[in-house]
């Protein structure tokens, strides 16, 4: 079964970043279509975004709220939000999508 987690570090401080809400939506055209939703912890994590529901081939979005996280700290952000776009082509493999984070920047990959 496929599962979708995600692990976010603020590297502005070289730590994890806890309680940003990340929600996974399915893009349907251009509609998307929310299927989950959670915070990430105290390690950065948001491991059961993508395990309770059956993923299909197709487009996916994760999308960090991470405005909240940076006014908590007193810092301001450029990006208030981001979204982060890819494609499952195997529904039986795993999909790691890091984020790594900063006020004024951001990069991803895919992990394993």
């Amino acid at each position: 079964m496929t599962s979708i987690t995600t692990h976010v570090l603020d590297t502005s401080i070289g730590k994890p970043a806890a309680e940003i809400l990340v929600q996974l939506f399915r893009i349907d055209g251009d509609q998307p279509i929310l299927i989950g939703a959670s915070a990430t912890d105290q390690d950065g994590r948001a491991q059961e975004i993508g395990t309770e529901w059956e993923l299909l081939r197709g487009r996916y979005r994760l999308h960090f709220e991470v405005a909240s996280y940076f006014s908590a700290q007193g810092k301001k952000t450029f990006y208030p939000d981001i979204s982060i776009d890819f494609i499952i082509d195997d529904v039986h493999c795993h999909y790691h999508i890091p984020l790594l984070l900063s006020p004024f920047g951001y990069s991803t990959y895919r992990g394993s």
